[in-house]
């Protein structure tokens, strides 16, 4: 039982130590100890003859995991650290549980074959589903060793998932039979080819230099979300913000503000009128007419009637309107850029099955004014500056969805910005391993990013994933890079996540047939 206890604690560490600062390298071996404690309880019986129990095991595994890791959501939420542990421990341990029932009465290949799918298909599924908080995809535990996965761009983040997966399946097979060494060769080769060939890769990538580069001019401005953002009137914020981007140099092609940096309330279609964006207007109009500003604002979207409004749509007296989390393009004439956020967070601006629960919205958590069911969008909008180059604005939790994220680049995106606000997390890991997701979207998609944070944090991130210039937590100022633009779409960016999908078909195959076989007890492969 102790030894079960410590391999278990094994896992977990392994695990969770990518996401606290360490390299993802444990991962190739985080799922031996727990693959260890499965094989020992096999045919073991307790004292009343009953076969041990293995559940309690991968439930402890995966739920100290997800504590380990997401912690700091508490300094928000307190519910929104048990709501992810809870979820994210039932989907994992369901899986393995799959696992280990059909290893109980099946060849290990079949067994193997189950667990590898079905974990894939748990990723994807946390990926598109409503209820989605997908931080612990394994693939995403690169986030800081880029120069293993530059394959990316045709795999994605499950591209780096499979090859955990396997690589631990096979280390755990040798050893099983660790004196002998050749029993050594396979995981060896399975974790050393593809990490050759992304070192070969990210030594020979060039940027194309074509098409030109931008100009880009991130703010960070450093305001307090619990104290300071809410004693500080939206005059003074804009203002602030402005005050921030006078510094950027006079050549900018676009200036980058956090999420949420606007703060009024006031209809898309009267946005002009906003004290804030005449504002930020006239200061482009009269100090930087060639620039686009990029900014966070909620904006509100009025109905004419309860049967014209969203599904989404609030009500106060006769008004049917929509809140959206959004980013606006502003620039010296007279158009106005909008997109609105669609990868909302849960919780905190939206409702998983809104329109079957919408009596239990008293449960959602208030963050600050963003609260409550927020519309989303449908297309992914892309800013076009007055020189023609075409920008695609992802708003924070968006930048954790790779698939998502290549719709900005389907749209004709030439180069990436990531806007969010990380001071509700404080100076935790939290924060830096959201700014680091942001380099695998580079790898995936091959485009430059400028990352734009209320506090820390920002930065500049090349098409390899390498970060070229960052602002720490608490620091605030503006930082300017040139960034190369890029028209190529990689094989990710046209085909998405379809790892995963191949994933979820193996799955549902092999448990059917290991079922049909199963029941009719007649199989080669199925005992």
């Amino acid at each position: 039982m102790g030894k079960r206890i410590l391999c278990a604690l094994a896992s977990v560490v392994l695990f969770a130590l990518p996401w606290l600062g360490g390299s993802a390298l444990t991962l190739f071996v985080a799922f031996v100890p727990l693959l260890c404690i499965e094989r020992d309880l096999y045919g073991k019986t307790g004292k009343k003859g009953r076969p041990l129990r293995f559940w309690p095991y991968p439930v402890l595994v995966f739920a100290l995991w997800w504590l380990a890791t997401v912690w700091w959501v508490g300094f928000a939420a307190v519910i929104g650290v048990a709501a992810a542990t809870l979820v994210g421990t039932v989907l994992m341990a369901g899986v393995f549980l799959i696992y280990h029932a059909v290893a109980r009465r099946a060849p290990r290949p079949l067994a193997y074959t189950v667990l590898v799918a079905g974990w894939l298909a748990y990723e994807w599924l946390y990926l598109h589903g409503e209820i989605s908080f997908p931080w612990l995809v394994l693939g995403n535990g690169f986030a800081r060793d880029i120069r293993l996965v530059q394959w990316y761009e045709y795999t994605g983040a499950l591209g780096g998932s499979l090859w955990v997966l396997l690589v631990n399946l096979l280390v755990f097979e040798a050893w099983k039979r660790r004196r002998d060494f050749r029993a050594w060769i396979a995981p060896g080769i399975a974790f050393a080819l593809p990490a050759a060939v992304s070192l070969a890769m990210y030594a020979s990538y060039r940027e194309d230099v074509s098409l030109g580069s931008t100009t880009v001019a991130i703010v960070q401005p450093n305001v307090d979300p619990y104290k300071e953002k809410f004693k500080l009137t939206s005059e003074r914020r804009s203002e602030m913000l402005v005050e921030l981007m006078e510094q950027a140099p006079e050549n900018v092609d676009f200036i980058v503000a956090p999420e949420t940096a606007i703060d009024e309330r006031y209809m898309e279609h009267r946005l002009l009128h906003a004290p804030s964006v005449d504002r930020i207007r006239t200061f482009v109009r009269e100090q930087r007419p060639e620039a686009t500003v990029v900014v966070g604002s909620l904006t509100y979207r009025p109905y004419e009637s309860e049967e014209t409004a969203s599904p989404t749509a609030r009500h106060s007296g006769s008004l049917w309107y929509d809140v959206y989390n959004s980013a606006l393009s502003l620039d010296s004439t007279e158009r106005i850029g909008i997109h609105h956020k669609a990868k909302l967070v849960i919780g905190v601006e939206m409702i998983p099955y809104y329109p079957l629960v919408k009596k239990l919205k008293f449960l959602v958590t208030d963050l600050g004014g963003i609260s409550g069911q927020l519309g989303y969008g449908d297309v992914r909008e892309v800013f076009v500056s007055p020189s023609g180059i075409a920008a695609g604005p992802a708003i924070c939790y968006e930048a954790i969805y790779g698939e998502y994220f290549t719709e900005f680049v389907r749209n004709g995106a030439q180069v990436m910005f990531v806007i969010s606000n990380d001071g509700w997390w404080r100076d935790t890991p939290g924060h830096r391993y959201l700014f680091a997701y942001s380099r695998l979207r580079a790898i995936e998609t091959r485009r430059s990013i400028a990352r734009s944070a209320n506090t820390g944090q920002s930065g500049f991130i090349d098409q390899r994933g390498d970060v070229t210039e960052t602002m720490l937590w608490a620091e605030r100022g503006v930082r300017t890079a040139t960034l190369n633009l890029n028209d190529r779409q990689t094989f990710y960016v046209r085909h998405g996540d379809a790892i995963g999908r191949i994933g979820g078909y193996v799955f549902i195959l092999s448990l059917l047939y290991f079922t049909a076989y199963r029941f009719r007890k007649r199989s080669h492969l199925v005992e």
